[in-house]
């Protein structure tokens, strides 16, 4: 079967967050892009659904806030935090100041799917799905562009830059040599659905006790909610038996009771690997990696898609010129990697020291219950300055991007 061959002056292959946003500035900005993207679609469960506030401010920006929000979600100003039943509230995006102050929480496929159908607008911006790439193309030394197949047979994609935006197991990073370093991390993440019965609960980032940390994460009718389990635990887990999981669920979030025998098998609980890790170099000539290609993040605060997306915008503002002109050099790759380490070094620090602190599923995370009159002054004085602070960091991040005009 013959081989089709098509140029563009950017190639991304990954049609996540970081490939679909950048793909959208790119060809706002004229470049011709190419997307490639390896499944058929978007959807796909057990992916991050929260869009900060810097992200929606992004948004708004290019003038598509008020259509995005227009689409289902649920709109969160707070989050608690709920230890050996005793709610704390360390998190208040109402205390930001200016922008948006509050968090959308969307199923990630619907924010790829409006973000696919925006670009799709621009007639330079071209998605093709079920594309998985193979290799890199070289000339010199260099990369200029990849080999993919499709449904339809082997693509050849020619292109001045290549990104990796194709996820922490990145094919691009991998065909160019480039080998991330690892950040030991002690926990592992168990993914499953609950149904929503009972009473409504508080918009809750997660339920922890000394044994377990359980996370919820709303959806329409259902919580997409995980357990942190020790590293390579899942095998001991199943050991016990369903019912001595559901147990545990309940322990540590006692309002899901009525939702647990809905579990009905190992089948359904899907074992995510928590990993930590950074490429020392985030470019080679003509490749540059973003987003978990370039850093995977822990799903701590839920912050992964926000990071990816602001290594995009600021991939899009150094490099747009340069690419319509065929002249991306190293040293503007490197400014890439200069801008975006130090915050993706600053969260990646803060999720390392919380995950020793829950090293064990939530061992060491404990308060009386009912609190003494102590603790409960201590948490008037100390949650207000935690709340300012929480907003910023997990909303908006050290170095939120804009759009360039």
């Amino acid at each position: 079967m013959s081989e089709t061959t098509i140029q563009a002056q950017c190639c991304i292959a990954g049609g996540g967050p970081a490939g679909l946003m950048l793909g959208y500035l790119l060809a706002r900005a004229g470049v011709d892009v190419v997307v490639l993207e390896k499944h058929a679609d978007f959807l796909r469960d057990f992916r991050g659904d929260t869009i900060h506030p810097s992200t929606i401010d992004l948004l708004g920006e290019l003038g598509l806030k008020a259509e995005f929000l227009r689409l289902p979600h649920d709109r969160i100003e707070t989050l608690d935090i709920v230890i050996s039943g005793n709610r704390v509230r360390p998190i208040d995006f109402r205390r930001l100041r200016g922008g948006t102050r509050f968090l959308a929480l969307m199923p990630q496929w619907d924010f790829l799917n409006f973000m696919a159908d925006r670009a799709s607008q621009y007639p330079n911006f071209r998605l093709i799905l079920q594309a998985e790439v193979t290799g890199l193309r070289r000339d010199h030394g260099r990369i200029c562009g990849v080999t993919a197949v499709t449904p339809n047979g082997p693509i050849d994609v020619a292109a001045p830059l290549t990104v990796a935006a194709d996820g922490r197991a990145s094919a691009v990073r991998s065909a160019a040599g480039m080998v991330a370093r690892e950040f030991g991390v002690a926990v592992d993440v168990l993914w499953f659905h609950l149904p929503k019965v009972g009473r409504p609960q508080p918009a809750t980032l997660a339920y922890l006790d000394r044994r377990s940390m359980v996370i919820t994460i709303p959806r329409a009718g259902y919580y997409q909610a995980g357990m942190l389990i020790p590293k390579g635990g899942f095998d001991a887990i199943r050991a016990e038996g369903l019912e001595a999981f559901r147990t545990r669920i309940v322990d540590a979030a006692a309002f899901l009771a009525p939702a647990v025998p809905q579990l009905a098998s190992w089948e359904e609980v899907k074992l995510l690997s928590v990993r930590v890790n950074r490429l020392r170099r985030w470019y080679a000539p003509g490749v540059l990696c973003i987003g978990d290609a370039a850093h995977a993040m822990s799903p701590a605060f839920g912050v992964g898609v926000n990071y990816a997306i602001q290594d995009a915008v600021a991939s899009a503002n150094l490099l747009a010129d340069a690419l319509k002109a065929g002249a991306v050099t190293p040293k503007l790759l490197a400014a890439v990697q200069a801008r975006r380490l130090p915050p993706v070094r600053l969260m990646q620090l803060i999720q390392l020291q919380l995950h020793k602190r829950i090293g064990r599923a939530g061992s060491g995370v404990n308060l009386p219950h009912p609190l003494p009159l102590r603790w409960r002054a201590f948490l008037r004085i100390i949650l207000p300055i935690i709340r300012r602070a929480a907003a910023r960091v997990v909303g908006r991040g050290f170095r939120p991007e804009h759009v360039r005009t």
